[in-house]
């Protein structure tokens, strides 16, 4: 099957699953929360749905040649908004000369302007960061923790009642949700510059790489301050292992292990297919 075929169906398969989303938050006829069965139901569809978009732009980026303009270093600029600020709370004049408090207004109307603006968010194009290594801390409630007392030495200690299970009629707050839902369908509106957007990441990390091996080092370097502080680039958009969200692949060979298998999850099998054979063999550009 053709590849570009293959991610038009599937495009056009997330798109259905998505408008059932946007059915289904539509149910509470416009409020800003939804009930907690309602918001986890949606959610378990949303997580794969994401990971297939995801993975449906990694494989449109295949043979996209993408020219990076040389990096231009970065004037440090002092901030005057947070001193100006800091000073007045503690009660201090602040004299300013006209060149600072022209910036300082600029600044104020920059923050105002961006605060006034929409929320608008974008599908993160690699999947979350996983850390094995760290250790989580043990927690204890309150109500489960042991008590000891000696009768006829001390009180015998009140324990407190366990909070209360969470309903499934609970409202939860779903304006991450619903921005969640938009940059999902406007990543599967416009693939293609998704797919620019993906190659222009993957030509800086390649650029990265091959500084890495000019110096020698093994760490990829993006940015180096003046204290010398380093920042990490990711090299790998996907995890190792199961795509997030997604359950058991439905062309796994044993048929015991091919229960309870969603359209999602046959949508998310062969996207990730898709992205990984296109990371691996990259497609010459022939336009």
């Amino acid at each position: 099957m053709d590849g570009n075929a293959a991610i038009e169906t599937n495009r056009e398969a997330l798109k259905r699953i998505l408008a059932m989303l946007v059915g289904m938050a539509e149910m509470a006829g416009g409020a800003s929360t939804l009930p907690r069965h309602l918001y986890r139901a949606i959610l378990r569809l949303l997580r794969p749905a994401e990971s297939a978009a995801r993975r449906l732009i990694i494989a449109a980026s295949r043979g996209i040649v993408v020219t990076l303009p040389p990096l231009r270093p970065r004037k440090p600029k002092p901030e005057i908004s947070d001193t100006v600020a800091a000073m007045r709370r503690l009660g201090l004049a602040v004299n300013l000369s006209k060149q600072d408090f022209a910036r300082y207004e600029a600044e104020r109307k920059a923050a105002e302007r961006c605060a006034a603006k929409p929320r608008i968010i974008s599908l993160p194009l690699f999947d979350p960061q996983k850390y094995p290594f760290r250790v989580r801390r043990k927690y204890v409630p309150e109500h489960a923790m042991p008590r000891i007392w000696v009768p006829g030495f001390s009180e015998r200690p009140v324990l407190p009642s366990p909070p209360p299970l969470p309903s499934p009629d609970d409202p939860i707050d779903a304006a991450r949700l619903g921005l969640r839902l938009v940059a999902l369908g406007a990543a599967l509106d416009d693939l293609p510059k998704q797919a620019r957007r993906f190659a222009r990441w993957k030509a800086r990390c390649d650029a990265a790489v091959a500084e890495m091996r000019q110096i020698g080092c093994g760490v990829i370097v993006r940015g180096r301050t003046k204290r010398g502080t380093v920042r990490f680039q990711r090299t790998r958009p996907l995890w190792m292992g199961r795509p997030p969200g997604g359950r058991l692949s439905p062309y796994d060979p044993a048929p015991w292990r091919r229960k309870n298998i969603r359209e999602v999850d046959e949508i998310l099998a062969h996207s990730h297919a898709l992205a990984l054979d296109a990371l691996e063999q990259p497609r010459a550009d022939t336009s």
